[in-house]
């Protein structure tokens, strides 16, 4: 039908009440995934048939987004032309308006245009403060570490092991989807950079808050916080540089430390980039090109 339409969204969330990005198993109704707000929220804008959400980074319970994307198709009803893009944002942000998740950009994309597969890369930061006195509104925002002392230098000489292809085994937690996808990665840059908190200026003590920035095409389940956790120790002096490549070389999930990981509330999904030309639509069809990535 000419008036179906696939669409491309960005949007961000905070992820401490969600049980993650995804949609949720159906008997598991105490708790919602992002997913299931969005497609709530479609539901409400009355389409032809039941919305489906394809996100393009499954992120964990806990962890937030400063710009996740996802994929959909949608129909209206009596063959009404498609949504615009500036009304569908509006659309959906109204009904979305009692949750802690935003709908910040929208694009027109080809029908064969998938948000997860498309994606050329992802980026995570993971956001470290450190001292007992911690604002408010930064609780959930960050990894609390109350001890202030934290070797950078060995941390930033550790984080180069990971730049490059390698086996992430070690790395990466047990899940469902352990048998189907390879641990073999590349991780494109790893950071380490001071920050201030986010209400620095009208908090009274100083906070000092490192970023740890992550870029890779994909990661693996929890790789981040594993090697956010790893680095951390390597700072605290828990584990040295050697000890942290005996842990990568072993290639096992269970080489790695569990009490190690990192926790949730302070990772960051902050930018999923995409091809431009994989953007676009024909000149019928649209008379804009959609940017390659949001950043917010």
């Amino acid at each position: 039908m000419y008036n179906r339409a696939r669409y491309l969204i960005f949007f961000q969330y905070i992820g401490t009440k969600y049980s993650g990005a995804a949609k949720v198993p159906p008997h598991q109704t105490w708790v919602k995934g992002v997913q299931d707000h969005i497609e709530d929220a479609l539901k409400r804008l009355r389409p032809v048939i039941p919305v489906s959400l394809y996100i393009s980074s499954r992120t964990d319970s806990g962890v937030h987004a400063l710009s996740n994307s996802a994929h959909f198709d949608f129909q209206r009803k009596n063959d009404k032309p498609p949504f615009t893009e500036d009304i569908l944002v509006e659309a959906l942000n109204f009904h979305l308006r009692t949750e802690q998740i935003s709908v910040t950009r929208a694009y027109r994309v080809p029908d064969d245009f998938h948000a997860r597969y498309c994606a050329l890369s992802r980026t995570y930061v993971y956001r470290i403060a450190l001292g007992s006195h911690l604002p408010l509104v930064e609780r959930d925002m960050c990894w609390n570490l109350r001890h202030t002392e934290l070797d950078v230098g060995a941390m930033s000489e550790a984080a180069a092991t990971f730049v490059g292809t390698h086996d992430f085994s070690s790395f990466r937690a047990i899940n469902s989807d352990v048998a189907f996808k390879s641990p073999v990665k590349t991780l494109d840059a790893v950071r380490i950079e001071p920050r201030r908190a986010f209400i620095c200026e009208h908090f009274h003590r100083d906070v000092p808050l490192w970023e740890l920035t992550f870029q890779s095409k994909s990661f693996l389940y929890r790789q981040v916080r594993r090697m956010t956790g790893a680095l951390v120790a390597v700072g605290q002096g828990r584990i040295t540089l050697t000890k942290l490549r005996e842990i990568m070389e072993a290639r096992d999930s269970l080489a790695y430390p569990s009490t190690m990981t990192a926790p949730a509330r302070g990772l960051f999904l902050t930018r999923v980039n995409y091809n431009e030309s994989d953007l676009l639509l024909s000149p019928q069809t649209s008379a804009s090109a959609p940017s390659i990535g949001v950043d917010e």
